[in-house]
């Protein structure tokens, strides 16, 4: 039979004698006698609490100190009822004795031993605390250079934005005079052409008139060439400014044009400074929100590790294995308190439906772990250790009480 099995069948046994009405103290006892005797284990409160599943942390080590004083009360029984020479005698309680001693010293010492483990462990951590300090300190100061400099790259965009408006509204100013001056030179163009129609039909009505007295002009040809001549020279002096203004006109529209692609190029310019300053403060926005979450990372560190000073994490962990076998009661629990809540972990599954992920809620300094599939709770308790212990037995209420 293995140590598990007889483990099993001292718990049988133990169960009988508490359906029999049998108290805690007879339970411990018969505990410890099994453990002792049958198992060759030294009884401890841990062993004894495994077995009896009762008892608190100050009554189980009372009954493990009555088990000793039988037992010393019996030896001492049997040594004096037989024939033993008293000098054996004495030798034998010198042996005992001295047994008794050096396992006390053995104990003392692997209990130093412990403690001087314990202080170890609680330097590193108090020195890794020091260090996310100092790192959360670098990780401000940078933070503090570049919203500096992410507020300089605004200042510096907000300049560009006011020299974009003004060159924007000068442009405007200069574009609305220019078609204003297009506008006029167009309808002066018009007037011009409209003149031009007219000479164009007054010379065709002039030529049908020579053409009709073609006749009558050859009969007084000398008469009227020296008019005709005049005429023509006349109609030739009155469209030669005419040409010459529209000359001009086409210049002045040539520059206008040439007015209008500057504007643009400078437009096209001042669109590009926008956009290059745009792109770095977009970059230092995201360099920003990359500090943020790495202060964010070494702030929960730092409070994880904070979390995680008052108790041994070896301990914190025996702690915790109890809480899943369910061998902590509710008074255990709330002797603990919240000591070993930074060592917590919460289930990953519901144990009723196996399929929710548990969510933990912290209402008025009470902690409670719920499911959302199967609305599985495990009601107000004062520490998140409690609230596991509760969460994880099928019977919450009964685990309160």
């Amino acid at each position: 039979m293995n140590l598990d099995q007889v483990r099993q069948t001292i718990r049988d046994e133990l169960d009988s004698m508490r359906t029999s009405g049998a108290r805690r103290q007879e339970l411990s006892l018969h505990a410890c006698k099994r453990l002792f005797f049958d198992l060759g284990i030294r009884p401890s409160m841990a062993a004894v609490r495994d077995l009896t599943q009762t008892g608190s942390a100050s009554d189980i080590p009372k009954d493990i100190d009555h088990f000793w004083e039988r037992i010393r009360n019996v030896s001492r029984v049997k040594v004096g009822a037989g024939a033993i020479p008293k000098a054996l005698e004495d030798r034998a309680g010198e042996l005992l004795g001295a047994l008794f001693e050096e396992a006390v010293a053995h104990a003392r010492t692997a209990l130093d031993d412990e403690r001087a483990e314990i202080r170890t462990q609680i330097a590193d951590a108090d020195q890794r605390a020091r260090d996310a300090e100092i790192r959360l300190d670098a990780s401000e100061d940078a933070i503090k250079r570049s919203e500096l400099r992410a507020e300089a790259a605004w200042e510096k965009v907000r300049e560009l934005e006011t020299q974009l408006s003004s060159a924007t509204t000068h442009g405007n100013v200069h574009q609305e005079g220019l078609q204003a001056t297009a506008r006029r030179l167009e309808q002066e163009n018009e007037t011009l052409r409209q003149r031009l129609d007219n000479e164009c039909a007054t010379n065709a009505a002039l030529r049908d008139r020579i053409d009709a007295l073609h006749v009558e002009l050859r009969q007084s040809t000398e008469h009227y060439a020296q008019q005709i001549k005049d005429a023509i020279a006349e109609a030739e002096r009155r469209v030669k400014p005419m040409l010459v203004e529209l000359d001009s006109l086409r210049t002045m529209a040539s520059t206008y044009q040439s007015g209008v692609r500057d504007a643009s190029r400078k437009e096209f310019e001042f669109i590009q400074q926008i956009a290059a300053a745009k792109a770095r403060g977009d970059r230092l926005d995201a360099q920003l929100r990359e500090q943020s979450d790495d202060v964010d990372t070494l702030t929960k560190e730092v409070a994880v590790l904070r979390g995680q000073q008052g108790i041994d994490p070896a301990i914190a962990g025996l702690l915790c294995s109890l809480v899943e076998a369910g061998r902590l009661s509710s008074e255990e629990l709330r002797t603990i308190g919240t000591a070993a809540d930074g060592h917590v972990a919460v289930p990953l599954r519901c144990p009723k439906c196996e399929e929710g992920e548990p969510e933990l809620s912290q209402v008025d300094h009470r902690f409670e772990l719920q499911c959302p599939e199967c609305d599985h709770s495990s009601g107000l308790g004062e520490s998140r250790l409690e609230a596991v212990s509760r969460f994880l037995s099928s019977d919450p209420i009964t685990a309160s009480a």
